[in-house]
C-alpha cells in the first residue's frame, strides 16, 4: 500500500501513528506542501481536492480523508482493534473522534488558516476556491480551543485513554489535534494537568514518532 504523505501535515501523521500500532508498513509518497505540489498535476489526478493523505492500495484503489483510511486499515487488519470491538465502545470511540475533530482539531485549523500570512486568500484546505482568511475566525479558534481543553482536561480527571479503557483511534486523533494546535500558537492551558499527563502517555507510545 502507498501513502501519498506529509511529514508536517496532521491529517496524514494520524495515518502513520494508526498503522504503526496496527504493525502496518505503508511505502510512503512525500508531497512538498511548500512548494504547492498538491495543487498541480500530476497530484490532482491522484486526488482532485488537492488534499493529502491519499491511500492507494494493493489493487489501485484510492482512499482520501484520514479516518477513511484507518477504517479501511482496521477492516484489512481488525488487530490490535483501535476502532473498538463492543457495540457501546465502539460507539464511545465514534463520539470523541467526532468531538474532537469538531471542537479541538477545527479549532487549531481555524485559528491557524486564519493566522498565517502565507495562507492569504487560502482559507480552505487544498484545490478549494480562494476563500480570504477572516480575523473573527482566530477569536473563535481560540475561543473554541479554550473550551475544548477545559472539557477534555475535565473528562480525563479520573480515567487514563479518552474514549475506553484502552488506547484508541480516539487517542491519536486527539494527540495529532493537541500538537496541531500547539504548532498553531494554542497553548496547553497550564492547569490542564490532566490533558498533561494523558498527552505524555501518549506522546510516550512508540507509534507517536510514526
Amino acid at each position: 500500500m502507498r501513502l501519498y504523505d506529509s511529514p508536517t501535515a496532521p491529517s496524514p501523521r494520524r495515518v502513520r501513528i494508526f498503522a504503526a500500532e496496527k504493525g502496518i508498513a505503508l511505502d510512503r509518497v512525500e508531497v512538498d506542501l511548500r512548494s504547492g505540489e498538491h495543487l498541480r498535476e500530476p497530484f490532482l489526478s491522484i486526488n482532485p481536492a488537492g488534499a493529502i493523505p491519499v491511500l492507494e492500495t494493493d489493487d489501485g484503489a484510492r482512499l482520501t480523508e484520514s479516518s477513511a483510511i484507518c477504517r479501511y486499515l482496521e477492516a484489512s487488519h481488525p488487530e490490535p482493534s483501535l476502532f473498538g470491538t463492543s457495540a457501546i465502545d465502539i460507539g464511545r470511540i465514534e463520539q470523541w473522534v467526532r468531538r474532537v475533530e469538531g471542537e479541538g482539531y477545527g479549532a487549531a485549523v481555524y485559528f491557524f488558516r486564519n493566522s498565517v500570512k502565507a495562507f492569504a486568500g487560502r482559507g480552505l484546505v487544498g484545490a478549494a476556491p480562494s476563500v480570504p482568511q477572516l480575523p473573527e475566525l482566530v477569536e473563535r479558534g481560540q475561543v473554541m480551543w479554550d473550551a475544548f481543553m477545559a472539557e477534555l482536561d475535565t473528562h480525563l480527571a479520573d480515567r487514563e485513554w479518552i474514549a475506553t479503557d484502552r488506547y484508541s483511534y480516539a487517542d491519536i486523533t486527539a494527540l495529532v489535534a493537541v500538537d496541531f494546535g500547539v504548532r498553531a500558537r494554542l497553548a496547553v492551558p497550564d492547569d490542564a494537568a490532566n490533558v498533561a499527563r494523558w498527552h505524555a502517555a501518549a506522546s510516550a507510545r512508540p507509534s507517536a514518532g510514526a
